[in-house]
């Protein structure tokens, strides 16, 4: 018996776990975004943070805005940068297209299609976990959408259950923001998707678009917004004077449990820990009885 395999709680491990990532917003040669931003060196910074949790994912959800312009060579760049990554972790990447995506170039430079200006939707099997990849983009435009035929396309996908039951994935987040920038740009007719969801075996969804994390609730499902690997927005400000800062990147390790789901924030930060739980802490501990452990970890001491 290894420390791994011994349940420490109430709740047996994750059946899936999920790195979600969002707004790359990667430019071609690098350029800094805004002139300030050094979008490639903060995703490489995210995108090790994430290795170094030691967590072999089952997908690699990149929620939208994965470059600033739609240019061929950004999205060459993105690719080069997440791929060896995603090689070592054995995990497929899933792109979902944001507002600041240009579909021609992202289908072609991303995923081998055509560049045409057809939708990037798409849905894959995590042994049982049903992931579908919406597109929320209005070609020459910043807010968000869905038409008719894909709505009526994840109507249905979603006829049939899925074992794990089912993560939708769009850029434009199904929420209400506090920042009134966003909500000019939000996700428009939000209704027509609530219809559809409501009742189904949706149980979780995740957006980007923010550039800062939050959460809420949609037709009674969880949704999880991932803050900017780029940058993120200051909201120790007035909602009014909410403006970009090149600080509070993270990610999110999303865990789908038999009956919840949980998304937990990971800053990409340095800073120093402390270190008194280690492996070696909890492979001492997996060595107790339960009634043991209690007494070693959860009995106060004065």
């Amino acid at each position: 018996m290894t420390a791994a395999s011994v349940q420490f709680g109430q709740y047996p491990p994750a059946r899936r776990t999920i790195l979600h990532l969002s707004d790359t917003h990667l430019l071609a040669g690098n350029t800094p975004l805004g002139g300030r931003f050094d979008t490639a060196a903060n995703l490489t910074r995210t995108l090790e943070a994430a290795e170094a949790t030691g967590i072999r994912p089952d997908a690699i959800v990149f929620t939208g805005d994965l470059t600033d312009l739609g240019e061929p060579e950004a999205y060459v760049a993105l690719r080069a940068a997440v791929e060896p990554v995603a090689d070592r972790l054995g995990a497929p990447v899933v792109w979902i297209a944001g507002n600041h995506d240009e579909r021609p170039a992202l289908r072609r430079d991303l995923l081998g299609l055509e560049p045409t200006e057809e939708p990037v939707t798409g849905v894959w099997d995590l042994g049982g976990l049903r992931l579908i990849g919406l597109d929320t983009t209005v070609p020459g435009w910043h807010h968000g959408d869905l038409d008719s035929h894909q709505l009526e396309w994840l109507r249905h996908e979603l006829a049939t259950p899925a074992p794990l039951g089912t993560i939708l994935a769009l850029h434009h987040p199904p929420l209400p923001s506090h920042v009134p920038l966003f909500d000019i740009l939000e996700l428009r007719d939000q209704g027509r998707l609530a219809e559809i969801v409501a009742g189904t075996d949706v149980r979780a969804i995740l957006a980007g678009h923010l550039h800062y994390s939050t959460s809420g609730t949609f037709a009674g499902v969880p949704v999880s917004v991932a803050a900017a690997t780029c940058y993120t927005m200051n909201l120790a400000r007035a909602a009014v004077e909410v403006n970009g800062m090149d600080a509070g990147q993270s990610f999110h390790l999303v865990h789908v449990y038999d009956d919840t789901i949980t998304h937990s924030v990971v800053p990409v930060v340095d800073a120093p820990t402390g270190d008194f739980f280690s492996a070696e802490w909890v492979e001492r501990m997996s060595r107790l009885t339960p009634e043991e452990r209690l007494e070693a970890f959860s009995r106060k001491r004065h």
